[in-house]
């Protein structure tokens, strides 16, 4: 940094708790770390009275509900996001709003690099269209052309993921019926997208006394 910020950089979680636990202001903790630490850094910082915004893409439904238990005893706020994108909450509701309308439906997905494939946002957008009472693309639903796709879930939602060095990273959803294609599509240029979502994450969280899964709650 060309001007010194004078911010204090510590590798020991409960000294950092420590130290904001003495400031009158209301702490909040951000966790960005990995799925198998949130738990236990959610309870350190609710033992200091912090709310805590946590945005770990791959976080299991059961640390969630572990969480939610945790917040609730201690009547403390915690958001779970599993994105900060408000783009990608856009298409995802967009998404939902579409596949009551179409019996077919696809994700593209491209990436720079082919870590954590299918992505988590297009794993969510599955996730999302499933159980909602529709079968999709039930012409070859039960098909084993592997370049038809995966799967995700039992409802038929085809996931393909395209992986190229310098690709930005992009989520299309492709709906389809008879005479017309319906696409949705969100790119993610630059990590800076996700600042939005997490200052508006850490306005909201102050005020909640529970857990709350999803930033979309507050969109």
């Amino acid at each position: 940094m060309e001007e010194p910020l004078e911010i204090p950089i510590i590798n020991d979680l409960t000294m950092v708790l420590g130290s904001i636990s003495q400031s009158k202001a209301t702490g909040v903790v951000i966790d960005f770390t990995d799925p198998s630490t949130v738990y236990d850094n959610v309870k350190q910082a609710t033992a200091f009275g912090m709310k805590s915004v946590v945005y770990v893409p791959r976080i299991k439904l059961d640390t969630v509900a572990a969480l939610s238990g945790l917040c609730e005893k201690a009547s403390t706020g915690c958001l779970v996001a599993p994105t900060l994108s408000i783009g990608s909450i856009l298409l995802q509701q967009a998404a939902i709003s579409a596949s009551f309308h179409y019996n077919n439906v696809e994700i593209v997905e491209s990436r720079a690099s082919p870590a954590d494939l299918p992505s988590p946002n297009a794993t969510q957008i599955a996730n999302n269209l499933s159980n909602l009472g529709q079968i999709y693309n039930r012409q070859d639903i039960s098909t084993d052309v592997l370049a038809r796709g995966q799967v995700l879930g039992e409802d038929g939602v085809r996931v393909h993921s395209l992986v190229l060095p310098g690709l930005v990273s992009s989520t299309t959803v492709h709906f389809s019926a008879p005479g017309e294609i319906y696409s949705l599509k969100h790119d993610i240029t630059d990590v800076q997208c996700l600042m939005p979502g997490l200052i508006l994450a850490i306005r909201k969280v102050v005020r909640l006394k529970n857990l709350v899964y999803g930033l979309e709650k507050f969109l």
